[in-house]
C-alpha cells in the first residue's frame, strides 16, 4: 500500500517517549501492535474505517480524527502544546557545514 500522509501528525504518549504518527500506514502498524486483549468494537470500527480510507471509500481526513479519538478515549492522546518545539523544527538547529 502506498503511503497516505495526514496533513497534521496525531501524537501518541507510550511509557518512555511520544510516538509521532505521520499516515495512514502508520495508524495500521499501531492498530497492529495494540493487545489482543484490549481490542474491541472501537479498535475493529477504526481499523475498518482505516482500511476503508486505504481504497478511497472513507475520507481519509476522517480517518485521522477517529484515530486521535480513539488514541484520546486509551488516554495516549499528547497534545502537541504540552511539549514544545514537538511539532515544529527549531530555528536555531545547525544541520550540515552552514
Amino acid at each position: 500500500m502506498a503511503a497516505m500522509p495526514f496533513g497534521h501528525a496525531v501524537y501518541v504518549q507510550r511509557k518512555q517517549f511520544i510516538e509521532k504518527i505521520t499516515s495512514l500506514d502508520e495508524v495500521f502498524d499501531f492498530l497492529n501492535q495494540w493487545p489482543e486483549q484490549r481490542r474491541d468494537l472501537a479498535h475493529e470500527t477504526l481499523l475498518k474505517a482505516c482500511r476503508d480510507a486505504a481504497i478511497g471509500r472513507f475520507p481519509l481526513g476522517a480517518a485521522r480524527e477517529n484515530f486521535r479519538r480513539f488514541i484520546k478515549k486509551a488516554g495516549m492522546l499528547a497534545e502537541v502544546d504540552q511539549f514544545p518545539g514537538l511539532g515544529r523544527p527549531s530555528a536555531d538547529r545547525n544541520i550540515g557545514n552552514t
